[in-house]
């Protein structure tokens, strides 16, 4: 199925009516029953308004496991069991906000709050990490970056992948991934949530509601 300005909300489609060409060459270089998320929930983070967005999120690429992603970075389908970065993130969100452990993985509310939960790479190989990493999903991620940072978004970058994307941003928010194998080397403590609030505090915007179910 080919990439239409259909599936992502109208405030997006100027921006990405540049990229329809590009995506549809990604997209035609994957058989589209073996990659996750399904074909369906490629482009959920941009199904929000465009002029809500106010931070940006950073991952990877999606989960590998069938079932699981759901389009948003870091976030999974309701009712899947919580990955180990996942539960790395709800750790610092308590240690943070001094808020209770959610009980779900789907982060669809901060997605609603003006949150783009983006992955460098929108797509992966079922069952298998980072599968995509060489695609042209980089070059349109990056241009995304881009157009977000020149609107003033704020941008909270995980790792080194994220990271490549700081020059867009006029203060990132940068930390080590919240992967078990680096969140210790200063994810935890990092403080990313009540950080870009006062950010958006102090730049007369209202801050995120962060609270999960």
């Amino acid at each position: 199925m080919k990439f239409s300005l259909e599936e992502v909300h109208p405030s997006w489609r100027d921006f990405l009516a540049n990229h329809v060409e590009s995506i549809n060459e990604i997209l035609s270089e994957f058989n589209q029953s073996e990659i996750t998320p399904e074909r369906s929930l490629i482009f959920t983070a941009f199904q929000q308004p465009l002029h809500a967005v106010k931070v940006l999120i950073v991952g990877q690429d999606p989960y590998p496991t069938v079932g699981v992603a759901n389009g948003l970075a870091f976030s999974v389908n309701p009712g899947a069991a919580i990955p180990a970065s996942l539960r790395n993130i709800f750790k610092e969100y308590c240690d943070d906000l001094h808020l209770p452990t959610p009980t779900s993985g789907d982060l669809s509310p901060w997605s609603e709050q003006g949150v783009l939960l983006l992955n460098r790479v929108l797509t992966t190989q079922i069952g298998k990490r980072n599968a995509h990493h060489d695609s042209r999903w980089n070059a349109v991620t990056e241009d995304i970056a881009r157009y977000l940072g020149e609107r003033e978004v704020l941008a909270i970058l995980w790792g080194a992948s994220a990271q490549t994307l700081a020059k867009y941003f006029k203060v990132p928010i940068i930390s080590p991934h919240p992967s078990p194998l680096s969140a210790y080397r200063g994810f935890f403590g990092s403080q990313p949530f009540s950080k870009v609030n006062g950010l958006l505090t102090s730049t007369g915007r209202e801050p995120i509601n962060w609270k999960l179910p």
